[in-house]
């Protein structure tokens, strides 16, 4: 396993990539992934057919969720390994994350259209998989199929983006309230993509480095295991203290690409990867479903 590829952040149709599971994982065999975690937001439902998928291709299979969770101004998330779906509050407050999602979204749709006509609720759904957790890039890529943005990311940048008068929130748990949820379905959580810019963040670049400390330490000690570090989203400054910050706290580090299908952002599988030392530590913590590395 020494010289595997892992990639612990891939999304499905199931929230709001573009692929089906088992086309995800194909394309991440393709690209010469060895093992795969599938963290759509807020939900399992992609699970089982990722499994069966990373079986077919001999792949070694992490089961994830990406939780939301609030912060002032909007939402970030927090990466769940190897939970418990059957717990009753993980679950309980999943179903309650995905219904405000939706209600958020028909929100920001109402406020898209009056500006831009063309964008209609059928055109938005239609980008939709039937029980999907439904997120900003089903509104994205209506914008791009009609011709108001070239890309989701430009949709992001602007249109959608935290601020902008077509923003909504939803509700989430607070940050350490998600990870005592994950912790106590028997997950291991790992903050992502930390330090970003122009989006919603944990981490802004006008905060201090002992701050920041403070902060990872004390979601530390509510039980945080770690940190996706090596995101194409955080900064290079970001990236440079978080390192530094995770060997003081001894954080698990993690890296993977945030696959959302082709179509959606131009990362591929592989992009960024976890170091082989890091998922057995993740495998180790994990007591709530099974982890199996081949």
């Amino acid at each position: 396993m020494t010289d595997a590829r892992i990639d612990l952040h891939l999304h499905s149709h199931h929230s709001d990539g573009s692929e089906s599971p088992a086309v995800v994982v194909q394309t991440a065999h393709e690209l010469g992934i060895d093992v795969v975690a599938l963290t759509d937001h807020d939900t399992t439902a992609g699970w089982d057919e990722a499994r069966r998928e990373c079986d077919r291709w001999g792949m070694s299979f992490v089961p994830g969720i990406e939780l939301s969770a609030s912060v002032p101004g909007g939402s970030v998330h927090v990466l769940a390994y190897g939970p418990d779906p059957r717990n009753a509050d993980l679950s309980a407050t999943c179903a309650r994350i995905r219904e405000s999602r939706e209600s958020r979204i028909d929100r920001m749709i109402d406020a898209v259209t009056v500006d831009y006509p063309e964008v209609t609720r059928e055109l938005v759904y239609s980008f939709v998989q039937s029980g999907a957790t439904l997120g900003r890039p089903v509104i994205a890529r209506a914008l791009v199929s009609v011709g108001i943005v070239e890309t989701v990311d430009a949709a992001f940048a602007s249109i959608l983006a935290p601020g902008s008068s077509y923003y909504a929130t939803h509700f989430a748990p607070s940050v350490t309230e998600a990870i005592g949820l994950i912790r106590a379905a028997g997950g291991v959580p790992i903050m992502a993509h930390p330090w970003t810019e122009g989006r919603t963040s944990m981490v802004f670049e006008e905060k201090g480095d002992d701050a920041v400390f403070a902060l990872f330490a004390d979601l530390k000690a509510a039980g945080l295991a770690g940190l996706e570090i090596d995101h194409t989203e955080n900064t290079a400054r970001g990236i440079e203290r978080m390192r530094e910050f995770a060997r003081r706290l001894d954080f698990i580090v993690t890296g993977s690409s945030d696959y959302h299908g082709r179509g959606m952002k131009t990362v591929m599988p592989g992009a960024r990867t976890t170091a082989p030392d890091m998922l057995d530590r993740i495998v180790a913590e994990a007591t709530g479903t099974p982890i199996t590395i081949r």
